[in-house]
């Protein structure tokens, strides 16, 4: 992986553990978000670990790529999940945006992984 590969796995999984260690902390907007959600804290605090895995999944993709891009497409799983969850709730966009904006770093990142190591034929 290149260096700016590395650089785009790091702001995804900045947001991933900050958002992922509030969930499994279940600090009270967390638990608010949750319940709005329909979601117990238990199952919040699941998402959070996920989460969590994801971000250290981003970053060690920089010495093994096909961790890295698990980890891109796990989060792309969770960040849909969020969007399908807004919407059915009949969320504003503004709740679902940041997912969405997630989600659009997460496939840079993988674009960017791709593409640094594909083997020219």
């Amino acid at each position: 992986m290149n260096v700016a590969t590395a650089a785009l796995a790091v702001l995804p999984a900045l947001i991933f553990v900050a958002v992922g260690s509030a969930k499994v902390a279940a600090v009270k907007p967390m638990r608010a978000l949750a319940a709005e959600a329909g979601f117990s804290t238990t199952a919040y605090r699941g998402i959070g670990v996920l989460e969590l895995a994801g971000a250290l999944g981003l970053l060690v993709g920089a010495v093994a790529p096909a961790i890295g891009a698990l980890a891109g497409a796990g989060l792309l799983l969770l960040l849909g999940g969020a969007v399908v969850t807004h919407l059915r709730n009949g969320d504003s966009p503004k709740k679902f945006v940041p997912a969405i904006f997630c989600g659009v770093l997460v496939v840079g990142y993988l674009v960017a992984l791709f593409a640094a190591n594909s083997n020219p034929v």
